[in-house]
């Protein structure tokens, strides 16, 4: 097939799709080029596979040469994929994933691979688009094509595919997908918008998305191959029927036990029987495989047709309760001793409970996440376990998988939204998740009990946060919305709506859907629906601790903050780290300064803290103007003395502003090792300090100024002479920051340069003092 190529201006940036030039053996393949932002895609189809699930794989690779960056570690060779890559995985996954025919058992690879990145160009968005249009024109059955964009909200108005400074400005971050009726994927974080404004960005998306999704079709009616004849799994229909009219009556009585772990084994337990039935029936069949298949499969869909049939025609959940009422809650904080760890809050609602522990650190234990974006500091971190004992299961254990990373992710969304900022809090702040129990919904039940968790931890949030799951149950033309939703509805029913929220508004939304789509109406139900949900969940929430408690455990590590000029960051860290290290080894503090010079100290001993902020405080110390000092005198000089305001630093009284009254010499007044207050007068550019013992004593009424001129001669003449303390002092300075950056020109440093400098300065302002030989 020769190269095709297809463009239209989107969102502000060029689309540019190629086919037909590469991956040519795939059943479908495209390069998308949005922006400066390339992305092969390339979809393959195998064999139908024997399991009981539609086997569709996607993946989001990240190449480190798209941004021009080497990979990190030893290998420099691209490892695992990293949590956004995994994400963007899932992002494209779930919108696919119901497009395909049910029954559909072929195995199906949906391969991103991202050639080139321009962060202003979303990756994800040209990523999912590719990937639908593989699919869609290749012979592989797929009933799409769908879409997505990113939505941001900045000043009340929607912008779509948002670049990275109206990404920051945004109090919105949304990815919308869908097909060209409905929307079937929502992933949202908000700071705390109302309904109607996240219900306004869905439907704003939908809208952009649609412009996509003809913009696909017009490039399936020019290159797309006809779709595969394949096998769809198809049970036996008079078997089928022999079952159900034998064995219904008997589940439906097991499903419609309440009571969890109850149901689950009564509706085992006639499963089994009627599998024992058939295994001994069909025992000498050779298609005993094929047919116990299909018994299981039938098996599955009379539950779930049972299920359904409570729901919508009899008004009645497998548990018992109203279609809009929630599990029991219970909430508990210190979970754990306060003197070990952190901060801990355990969240039950039903049979469903996670426990989250809080732990804070020093900003130098923050994630360092080297991306396709610039490296940066991850501050918050929010990680979720599912172990299997929670369903009563056994198991395989190992690494997180992308369920436990995608559900880690969005109680981060939910929560981030309420931290205290770094400056107001500046502490590094990880939540693990571990679910205790599970009968739906524990990603909402981890975000509720992280709000327990930092709130018992001291951790200062805007607004306790509540997550809730809401259900659908349609059948084209009737639909049910559920609250709080358990694992037999998420199973049988047709959507997952997670919600999570402040009483001002949705911090979080994760939507993932089994049919082709949901409408707006549908949508603004189930959003009012989880608001009155989760303003009784956060009833409970705030009747167990009613807002963050005002000191940490004693456990968790003291800190506290000074902000350092930029320019005396080096000072602080001195030569090789060597001043640093010394205050860290007298105090036994940690410290941690960043690029803007914000100078934060961390310790269990607050005293230590306290010391280590004193010694800071006095390496960057500066005198200024008009301030009061009880200085000490170090020198005594005849135009003046030396007095030592602080640390290394002194300043020069002159004689005439000792006293109001007329000084004949200045050991009339003072002698070295004499305590006296004085005023900061002038500092000039070279940081010398003149300052007035007389400016702090009222004037006589009587005072006339003297003439000052040989004063001036007098002092300067000392200057030049170099025999005062603070001359010598800024010259070792000066040699000492020469030394450090190794500056030399023509084997001069740089202080000789300025010493000749200012002795030329003084020859020519006073030729009387000058040695120089006249021309």
């Amino acid at each position: 097939m020769a190269k095709e190529t297809f463009s239209i201006e989107f969102a502000g940036r060029t689309l540019t799709v190629e086919t037909g030039q590469v991956a040519k053996q795939a059943n479908g393949a495209v390069v998308v080029r949005y922006g400066d932002t390339t992305v092969l895609t390339a979809a393959t189809m195998g064999k139908m596979s024997s399991g009981d699930f539609f086997p569709l794989q996607v993946n989001y690779e990240e190449k480190m040469y798209a941004a021009g960056k080497f990979p990190g570690g030893f290998n420099k060779r691209e490892a695992r994929p990293s949590t956004d890559a995994t994400l963007t995985a899932r992002l494209i996954d779930r919108p696919i994933r119901p497009m395909f025919a049910e029954g559909f058992r072929n195995e199906v690879q949906v391969i991103n691979t991202v050639l080139s990145y321009d962060e202003n160009a979303s990756g994800r968005v040209a990523a999912m688009f590719g990937s639908s249009l593989a699919l869609a024109i290749s012979d592989i059955p797929f009933d799409g094509p769908i879409a997505g964009v990113e939505v941001a909200y900045i000043d009340g108005e929607y912008i779509i595919n948002p670049t990275v400074a109206e990404k920051e400005a945004s109090s919105l971050e949304l990815s919308v997908a869908g097909n060209i009726n409905a929307i079937n994927m929502v992933e949202s974080g908000a700071k705390e918008l109302s309904e109607e404004v996240m219900l306004g960005a869905l439907l704003a998306g939908h809208n952009a998305v649609k412009e996509l999704i003809e913009f696909q079709n017009e490039i399936v009616a020019k290159v797309g191959k006809e779709k595969a004849e394949v096998e769809l799994l198809h049970v036996d229909e008079d078997l089928k029927a022999e079952v159900i009219a034998a064995y219904n009556s008997d589940l439906q009585k097991a499903v419609q036990i309440e009571e969890k772990l109850a149901r689950e084994s009564a509706t085992k337990a006639v499963k089994e029987a009627i599998i024992s039935v058939y295994s001994a029936k069909y025992e000498n069949d050779e298609n005993l495989a094929i047919i116990l298949r299909d018994v299981a499969e039938i098996l599955e869909e009379m539950e779930h047709a049972e299920v359904r049939r409570l729901i919508t025609e009899d008004k009645i959940r497998p548990d018992g309760r109203k279609i809009d009422e929630i599990r029991p809650l219970d909430a508990e904080i210190d979970f754990t001793p306060r003197n070990i760890t952190h901060g801990t809050g355990l969240f039950t609602r039903g049979q469903t409970q996670a426990l989250s522990t809080l732990t804070l650190a020093p900003m130098s234990e923050a994630q360092i996440i080297d991306g396709l974006n610039d490296e940066y500091k991850k501050r918050f971190m929010h990680h979720y376990n599912f172990p299997q004992y929670s369903v009563g299961e056994t198991g395989r254990y190992g690494a997180p998988g992308r369920r436990e990373i995608g559900h880690g992710a969005l109680g981060e969304r939910a929560l981030e939204q309420v931290l205290p900022s770094l400056e107001e809090f500046p502490y590094a702040i990880r939540l693990v998740a571990e679910v205790l129990e599970s009968n739906g919904s524990s990603s909402q039940a981890s975000i509720c009990a992280g709000t327990l968790a930092l709130m018992a931890g001291g951790v200062p949030i805007k607004a306790p946060v509540a997550g809730i799951a809401m259900g659908l149950i349609s059948d084209g033309t009737n639909y049910t919305v559920l609250t709080d939703i358990q694992g037999l509805e998420d199973h049988f029913g047709d959507m997952d709506f997670k919600v999570a929220g402040t009483r001002a508004g949705i911090t979080a939304l994760q939507m993932d859907i089994k049919i082709s789509g949901i409408t707006p109406e549908i949508l603004a139900e189930a959003l009012a629906q989880a608001k009155t949900a989760r303003f009784q969940i956060l009833d409970v929430i705030e009747a167990t601790i009613a807002q963050p408690r005002k000191e940490l455990a004693p456990s968790a590590p003291k800190i506290d903050t000074i902000t350092i000029p930029v320019d005396k960051i080096k000072v602080v860290i001195g030569k090789g780290g060597e001043q640093i290290d010394k205050i860290i080894a007298e105090t036994g503090v940690k410290i941690d300064i960043d690029e803007e010079g914000l100078c934060s100290i961390f310790s269990s001993d607050q005293a230590a803290i306290d010391q280590a902020k004193a010694l800071i405080t006095e390496l960057v110390r500066e005198a200024k103007v008009g301030e009061i000092y009880d200085a000490k005198v170090v020198r005594i000089e005849s135009f003046g003395a030396f007095v030592n305001l602080f640390g290394k630093q002194d300043a020069m009284v002159h004689i005439s502003e000792m006293a109001w009254a007329h000084t004949d010499k200045v050991e009339d007044l003072l002698k070295v090792g004499d305590s006296v207050k004085v005023k900061i007068l002038k500092i000039d550019d070279k940081g010398r300090v003149d300052a007035s013992m007389r400016a702090l004593v009222e004037k006589p009424e009587d005072y006339v100024e003297p003439e000052r001129k040989p004063r001036e001669k007098r002092e300067n003449s000392s200057y030049r002479k170099g025999n005062n303390r603070h001359h010598n002092f800024e010259r070792r300075e000066r040699t000492q920051y020469a030394d450090k950056e190794e500056v030399k020109t023509d084997k001069t440093y740089p202080h000789q340069f300025e010493r000749r400098e200012r002795h030329h300065q003084l020859d020519q302002d006073f030729p009387e003092l000058s040695n120089q030989k006249p021309e």
